[in-house]
């Protein structure tokens, strides 16, 4: 992130307030967020994904540079190691305005727009292109255990799925769907400021509700708790459907997209979109 970014927004030395905040947000309570490191010089990084295999475990990172919106062919995902050094800049490139991944087994699948991408593991070469009909914003992407890709499309309220033979309608009629996880038979859906949850037949339930904003990411972190995103620069916390605000990034304009969760360390790995840095915080 260039000084002449950091001067434009106002926000200082953006690591070191952004370290406050999350720990001021939990001083003297539990939960809380403490910044371990961050990542800046990406390119509008919208989404992470953690991902270990194989003795191997590393950060994938979707970045769409540009607006978010243009089929330019700009977009690729990065490819971080757990510190945060920059492994591959151009792991995989080719796409428009690439955001929420997901990986079964050698193939990660990514939103795109209008299409989800099936690219390998390997290699990072785009080995398909799945279109989804009538999609216009493409936005996250969850996989079950039976191996059901499932990819929320923001702009028109729907949840598709895809299947052996391509993608059908799986949910319509949402109030701007984004994030998606998958846990079970349990699809949880971030629509709005409200977080829902689907089973495989489509019937909704809700979990959480009272976001500020938007939701964008999902993650499950423990048993009916989960820690949420909202893009406009929000953290959450939610356990047993009780909703705590962690962060606030609105102030010094700094986004909070699409983030990913490493288990086994308990770190959550958001970027910052605009300011173009993926910042790694503890989970206490």
């Amino acid at each position: 992130m260039n000084q002449l970014w950091r001067q434009r927004f106002g926000i200082g030395v953006l690591s070191t307030a952004l370290g406050m905040v999350a720990l001021n947000a939990g001083a003297g309570e539990s939960p809380r967020l403490e910044q371990q490191w961050e990542t800046d010089g990406l390119r509008t990084p919208e989404s992470v994904l953690y991902h270990e295999s194989d003795g191997e475990a590393y950060l994938l990172v979707a970045e769409i540079e540009g607006e978010g919106s243009q089929a330019d062919g700009k977009g690729g995902i990065a490819k971080l190691s757990l510190d945060g050094e920059v492994i591959d800049r151009d792991w995989a490139r080719g796409m428009n305005a690439p955001k929420g991944m997901g990986i079964l087994r050698n193939t990660l699948y990514v939103a795109d727009l209008t299409e989800v991408l099936a690219v390998s593991l390997k290699t990072g070469q785009i080995m398909s292109r799945i279109p989804v009909a009538d999609s216009v914003f493409l936005n996250d992407i969850a996989i079950d255990d039976g191996g059901t890709v499932y990819v929320s499309d923001t702009r028109t309220g729907k949840v598709h799925r895809i299947l052996s033979d391509g993608a059908e309608l799986f949910l319509d009629g949402l109030k701007d769907p984004n994030g998606l996880y998958i846990d079970g038979d349990a699809i949880y859906i971030g629509a709005g400021n409200t977080l829902l949850r689907a089973n495989p037949e489509g019937e909704l339930e809700t979990v959480a509700e009272g976001f500020e904003s938007g939701i964008d990411g999902v993650e499950k972190i423990g048993t009916n708790e989960f820690l949420v995103t909202c893009w406009v620069g929000l953290v959450y916390h939610v356990r047993d459907g009780k909703v705590t605000r962690l962060m606030d990034t609105r102030d010094p304009r700094m986004n909070t997209a699409d983030l990913g969760w490493n288990p086994d360390d308990g770190i959550a790995y958001i970027p910052t979109f605009f300011t173009d840095s993926v910042i790694a915080y503890r989970w206490h």
